[in-house]
């Protein structure tokens, strides 16, 4: 593939983003358990992928080169929001009580986190680029990871159970509910 054909580390991640609006919409306008439960594992895979590729090699490469290094936090936040309904959604059923609800809140969150991300001026990515970040070395990286991933799951592996990062000490167990404590 020549080098100009392979998308920047920024182009690909909006590529995703736009993939998942596209599975959210098709969720939406399913009918039947069937088809439900196929788009939700196949957001929950493209999710998974994005939040691995995002938190192991684009999200570093930020760290301490962006202005505003809150974004990376608030980032990782919101992954784990969405990591606690992926896992959610993995234990459960679409004629499960709050199936559909899940999956809209998590299209929501998701909404937000991409609004968050592609700001024109202050989102993650607009601060990336003004930090000088190689995105098209980053690009490269994170398309072989992405690919490497998809290939593991695609081969029969499942998805890992979701690691949240901002819920200290907690990794969230498919088919085991959610357990946050409150203080």
């Amino acid at each position: 593939m020549a080098a100009a054909s392979k998308p920047d580390a920024i182009a690909l991640l909006k590529a995703d983003h736009r993939k998942v609006e596209e599975l959210f919409e098709k969720f939406e306008r399913a009918r039947g358990d069937d088809r439900k439960e196929s788009l939700v594992r196949e957001i929950c895979t493209e999710l998974m992928v994005h939040a691995t590729i995002e938190e192991e090699i684009f999200y570093p490469a930020c760290k301490e080169k962006i202005e505003d290094e809150d974004l990376l936090d608030e980032a990782y936040v919101e992954h784990d929001g969405a990591k606690v309904l992926i896992a959610e959604l993995q234990a459960s059923e679409p004629d499960a009580a709050f199936y559909d609800a899940k999956v809209k809140v998590l299209s929501e969150l998701i909404k937000h986190h991409v609004k968050e991300e592609e700001k024109r001026s202050e989102g993650l990515f607009a601060e990336a680029r003004e930090a000088g970040l190689d995105v098209d070395a980053l690009g490269a990286r994170l398309a072989a990871r992405k690919q490497a991933l998809l290939e593991s799951y695609q081969s029969g592996d499942a998805l890992p159970a979701p690691e949240t990062r901002s819920y200290t000490g907690h990794r969230l167990k498919q088919g085991h509910p959610v357990e946050v404590p409150i203080s």
